[in-house]
């Protein structure tokens, strides 16, 4: 197998997994759908103002929220100014990808990404819960989440990279 197959390969199992991982969180909207609706009538029929129902569907909304990263990368759902880019030639495109999936994106989810760890590593030293009386323990868990989300969405951005790369390398 070529260098070029094994990035090619390499760039697909990136997105693969960002889009495994990106339909599964999907699935969290419809579970935070049926929390919201269940927290309103708990607390405008019966009174009952449950806490850890509430911070439960705030975790539930982030944990959905980060774990699409690199899926809405994957699927190029992703923000751009699309007047601009609609213009260019493939090969502009190419360049601006790769430059600012280099020096934009990966510095970015990587310096986070870096942060995240230390941010989790203490949520978990010190078994975090939340600060709330009956609110959730584990703060841990979507701390985990967000260092996992931004590893995703770091590994995604060096598979544009290296789609980018290879079609400039091309000509």
């Amino acid at each position: 197998m070529t260098f070029r197959a094994q990035l090619e390969q390499a760039a697909g199992a990136v997105d693969a997994t960002n889009v495994a991982v990106g339909r599964l969180a999907a699935w969290l909207y419809p579970l935070l759908v049926v929390l919201v609706i269940v927290h309103v009538v708990l607390r405008y029929a019966f009174g009952l103002n449950l806490i850890e129902l509430e911070e439960l569907h705030w975790h539930v909304y982030a944990a959905a929220f980060l774990l699409c990263y690199g899926y809405t990368y994957a699927a190029d759902e992703h923000v751009r100014v699309d007047l601009l880019h609609a213009a260019w030639s493939p090969r502009t495109r190419a360049w601006v990808e790769l430059l600012g999936t280099l020096g934009l994106l990966l510095p970015f989810a990587l310096i986070l990404a870096w942060y995240a760890v230390d941010f989790f590593w203490q949520s978990w030293t010190y078994r975090e819960r939340s600060e709330m009386p009956g609110g959730l323990p584990g703060r841990y868990v979507l701390k985990l989440v967000l260092l996992v989300a931004l590893v995703l969405l770091a590994l995604q951005g060096a598979a544009a990279a290296i789609r980018s790369w290879l079609k400039l390398a091309r000509r």
